[in-house]
C-alpha cells in the first residue's frame, strides 16, 4: 500500500514539471531556424507554395523557414521522414490532396495523417474545372448528363494517373449522374490537356493552376468546378453543386503538418503565424496568381475535413474499384 501511495505522490510531484517544461519549450519556440519539408522536386505546385509560405512564415515566427526537398512515392518519403521527427515543431511538412488520397487508397503506402501526424492548418485549396474539348458540344452540365446518356458507354474522361484527384472528380460525377464514362490515365497533366485538345478523351477535370492557362486560350469549355463555392478567381463558372449534382465538393489543398505528438501551444504558435496571412494582401496576391485560394483554419477543423473527407475517398474508392499497388 505505502509502495502504492509513493507511486501517486511521485506522478503529482512529476506532472507540474512536465507541464512547466512543454510551456517553457513552448515560450521559447521557435529560437532556431525551422525545417519545412517538401515531398516533390523543386518547381512544382508543392514547392513552389512551400517556399511562398515560408517566406511570411520566416516574418511571422522570428527564425528562418528553410525548404528541404526529399521527392519520391507520391510524397510519402517525406511523409514519413517528418513522422519519424521529434515532435519539438522544427520540422515541418507541405503535404498535398494527392498524397492524403495516396494514403487512403495505397495497399502499401497506408498512413494515418490524423495519428501519424499533428495537423496544423490547411494552407491553400483549389477546385477542379470540368472541361469539355471538341468532340463535346455541352454548354452546361445538364446538356453533358444528356449528352452523355445520348450516347452510352462511349463518352471518356482523362486525368493524370490512377488514384490522382482528377480520376476521383471523374468517378464521383459518373457516381452522382449514373453515367459510365470511360477513364483514360496519362502519366501527366501535360498529356492529358494533349488528350483532350486531340479528341483521344471528351472530358478532363484538372486542377485550377493547370486549367487557368487552358481557359484563357478558348480551345476549351469549362462547365463547372468541382468546389462547393464558386472559385474567386474564375467566378463566372458555376458549380456543380448548383448545376444539379447537389454535394459535390472535391478539391485539392496544400497543408502544414508536423510530427504526431507536437505541443499544443507550439501547434497554436505555427498555425497563428499562417492564419495572419489572410491579412497579407502582397502573399493572397502570389497565391492567386498560382490558381490557389488561401484558406487556413484550426487544427479542429482541418481534422475534421481529413476525417470526413478520408471517409468519402475510402467509400468512393471502393465503389469504383481504385486500387493502389
Amino acid at each position: 500500500m505505502n509502495k502504492v501511495l509513493n507511486t501517486i505522490k511521485a506522478i503529482f510531484f512529476i506532472m507540474p514539471m512536465l507541464f512547466v517544461n512543454t510551456t517553457v519549450c513552448a515560450q521559447g519556440y521557435p529560437n532556431k531556424p525551422i525545417k519545412l519539408v517538401v515531398g516533390f522536386a523543386p518547381g512544382g505546385g508543392t514547392d513552389v507554395t512551400a517556399r511562398l509560405l515560408a517566406t511570411k512564415m520566416s516574418v511571422n515566427l522570428g527564425q528562418p523557414v528553410v525548404i528541404e526537398n526529399r521527392p519520391g512515392a507520391a510524397g510519402t518519403i517525406a511523409a514519413n521522414q517528418v513522422a519519424k521527427s521529434d515532435p519539438d515543431g522544427y520540422r515541418l511538412l507541405m503535404t498535398a490532396s494527392g498524397t492524403f488520397i495516396n494514403s487512403v487508397l495505397s495497399a502499401t503506402q497506408n498512413y494515418n495523417i490524423e495519428t501519424e501526424f499533428t495537423p496544423i492548418s490547411i494552407v491553400t485549396i483549389t477546385p477542379l474545372v470540368v472541361l469539355v474539348g471538341s468532340t463535346v458540344p455541352s454548354r452546361s452540365i445538364s446538356e453533358l448528363i444528356e449528352f452523355g446518356r445520348s450516347k452510352p458507354n462511349q463518352l471518356t474522361f482523362g486525368s493524370d494517373g490512377i488514384g490522382s484527384t482528377g480520376h476521383l472528380a471523374g468517378e464521383l460525377f459518373n457516381s452522382l449522374t449514373k453515367l459510365k464514362m470511360l477513364h483514360v490515365p496519362y502519366k501527366g497533366s501535360g498529356e492529358v490537356v494533349t488528350a483532350l485538345a486531340s479528341g483521344q478523351v471528351d472530358v478532363i477535370f484538372p486542377s485550377m493552376p493547370a486549367a487557368m492557362p487552358l481557359l484563357q486560350s478558348g480551345k476549351f469549355r469549362p462547365l463547372a468546378v468541382t468546389s462547393i463555392k464558386r472559385s474567386i478567381l474564375s467566378p463566372a463558372i458555376p458549380t456543380l453543386d448548383e448545376s444539379g449534382l447537389t454535394g459535390f465538393d472535391l478539391i485539392g489543398w496544400f497543408a502544414l503538418v508536423g510530427p504526431a505528438g507536437m505541443p499544443r501551444a507550439i501547434v497554436d504558435k505555427i498555425n497563428s503565424a499562417v492564419v495572419k496571412l489572410v491579412d497579407d494582401s502582397d502573399f493572397k496576391e502570389a497565391i492567386n496568381r498560382q490558381g490557389m485560394e488561401l484558406q487556413p483554419n484550426s487544427p479542429e477543423i482541418f481534422i475534421k475535413y481529413l476525417r470526413d473527407t478520408g471517409s468519402s475517398i475510402s467509400r468512393l474508392g471502393k465503389q469504383s474499384n481504385i486500387k493502389l499497388e
